[in-house]
């Protein structure tokens, strides 16, 4: 693929992607607001973004099978654990915005817990099966992820268990 071919489709699968996300935060919004249609016009549109990304994507031949997709997985978990977070974090620090500092870490946390779920996928794999994995809980508020029930109160938001969204 030609470099600036390669290049446009990078920057048009970041901006799809971040379009798909972006509505699927106003179409939240726009239900809390209790506005059910604006927020199905919203999710209708994140869905239609989602598909532009997913073409952007295989187009740039980034889609494998299953074994490649956790490395890359694995790959993208680490690298915000050991170099993104904390690089945003200390800027935010410095900066002494604390909103980002709380985001950036309750992300990071969690990030940790994505990359080591994706390593047991990755070994089940390699020995020839599935993951054995129960529910996956997923904090609503900092995005904290846990395999089994929802605790009590998320270990790092302090959330309450109906906050969980399981999987």
């Amino acid at each position: 693929m030609h470099k600036m071919t390669q290049a446009n489709l990078e920057a048009a699968f970041s901006g799809e992607s971040q379009a798909h996300m972006k509505y699927l935060i106003f179409a939240a919004r726009a239900e809390a607001e209790g506005l059910p249609n604006v927020a199905r016009l919203f999710k209708a549109i994140s869905y239609a973004e989602q598909i532009h990304a997913t073409n952007h994507f295989k187009a740039l031949g980034e889609l494998g099978l299953t074994p490649a997709n956790l490395e890359s997985a694995i790959d993208g978990e680490n690298y915000e654990v050991h170099e993104m977070y904390p690089a945003f974090e200390a800027v935010a620090e410095l900066q002494e915005e604390r909103s980002a500092v709380r985001s950036n870490q309750w992300a990071m946390e969690a990030e940790k817990v994505h990359a080591g779920m994706y390593e047991q996928a990755r070994q089940a794999i390699k020995a020839g099966g599935d993951i054995g994995i129960g529910d996956v809980q997923i904090c609503s508020v900092c995005g904290w992820t846990l395999e089994g029930s929802a605790p009590d109160k998320c270990p790092l938001c302090g959330a309450k268990a109906e906050k969980f969204v399981k999987f």
